[in-house]
């Protein structure tokens, strides 16, 4: 029984490092996030539900997709949350209006884009983009990998198990080869 043990321990590390070595491997991935998905940037996509539980990294890139018509909602990069959360749209960092932007995630921080209108701002059609470094995406996502694999509860092995030192080695050799670690 106590090689048992040892063995599930042992397996549970590997699968440890194996989810700290290999989870992050996504984050370092240059995503391009489509704002609204397929109805692009207006009121009925609902950018706050879209937004809510990304990830935003430095390297990736939001693509904003509207009409680019004279009273439609354009895009509108704004300075301070002030400004964002008023919806003040006087002192803006740039405007976006080909109706197809691709935006550079460039540095880590918080930017502001909002619509150029102010009646559609006001109603939510505007985005906080909290930009996060590389190296914290990574231990986010290992962090979140460790505890869906801590939270699941082993199952005892049956007596007819058993993994002993060097069939042990062998599986993890195995494993650690087709990783190409």
């Amino acid at each position: 029984m106590g090689c048992v043990k040892k063995n599930l321990f042992m397996l549970l590390l590997l699968m440890m490092v194996f989810v700290f070595v290999f989870g992050g491997k996504k984050a370092e991935a240059q995503v391009h996030h489509v704002v609204g998905d397929d109805r692009g940037w207006e009121l009925a996509s609902d950018i706050a539900s879209w937004a809510a539980g990304r990830s935003f990294v430095v390297g990736d890139f939001l693509w904003f997709a509207y009409s680019s018509g004279l009273d439609e909602d354009k895009i509108v990069e704004l300075k301070s949350k002030d400004e964002f959360e008023s919806c003040d749209l006087s002192k803006p960092i740039k405007i976006y209006d080909n109706g197809l932007d691709k935006i550079s995630l460039e540095e880590e921080g918080i930017r502001y884009f909002a619509s150029t209108n102010s009646e559609s701002c006001k109603k939510g059609l505007k985005l906080p983009v909290e930009i996060k470094s590389k190296s914290t995406a990574v231990i986010q996502s290992s962090t979140s990998s460790w505890n869906s694999v801590l939270a699941q509860e082993p199952t005892a092995p049956s007596s007819s198990t058993k993994i002993c030192g060097p069939t042990f080695m062998i599986i993890a050799t195995i494993i650690f080869y087709y990783m190409g670690i």
